[in-house]
C-alpha cells in the first residue's frame, strides 16, 4: 500500500470530500471519519525537491474516542485500503478533527 500513498496527490483527495473513510480500529467497532479538507501546502524553504506536492488533509470523527496520533488503516470506495498517519487536531461539538499531511 505504502507505493499507492506515494502516488496519491491533493487533486486524488480533492474529488472525495464529504465522502467517508472507514477506519479500522484494533479491538472495536470500525469509525467512520469524513474527509472535509483537501489543500496544498507550501513547501519548506531549503526542501528538497519532492515528488510531489505536499498536502494536508483533514477528517471529522465522532466526538468519542478521541483517537490518539498513530498511523491507521482507512478504507474507502474509491482508493481501497489506505494506512495513514493521523493526528487529532481539534475536538468540539460536532466531532474530533485529524490531520493527515503528506510531503
Amino acid at each position: 500500500m505504502e507505493a499507492m500513498l506515494d502516488g496519491l496527490t491533493v487533486e486524488d483527495f480533492s474529488r472525495l470530500l464529504g465522502r467517508p473513510f472507514r477506519l479500522l480500529a484494533e479491538g472495536s467497532a470500525s469509525l467512520e471519519l469524513i474527509l472535509v479538507e483537501a489543500r496544498s501546502l507550501a513547501p519548506g524553504r531549503g526542501a528538497a525537491v519532492s515528488r510531489r506536492e505536499p498536502f494536508s488533509l483533514v477528517f471529522r470523527g465522532p466526538v468519542s474516542p478521541v483517537l490518539p496520533q498513530r498511523i491507521y488503516p482507512l478504507e474507502n470506495e474509491a482508493l481501497g485500503r489506505l494506512e495513514i498517519f493521523i493526528v487529532p487536531i481539534e475536538a468540539g461539538a460536532e466531532g474530533v478533527k485529524y490531520e493527515a499531511v503528506f510531503n
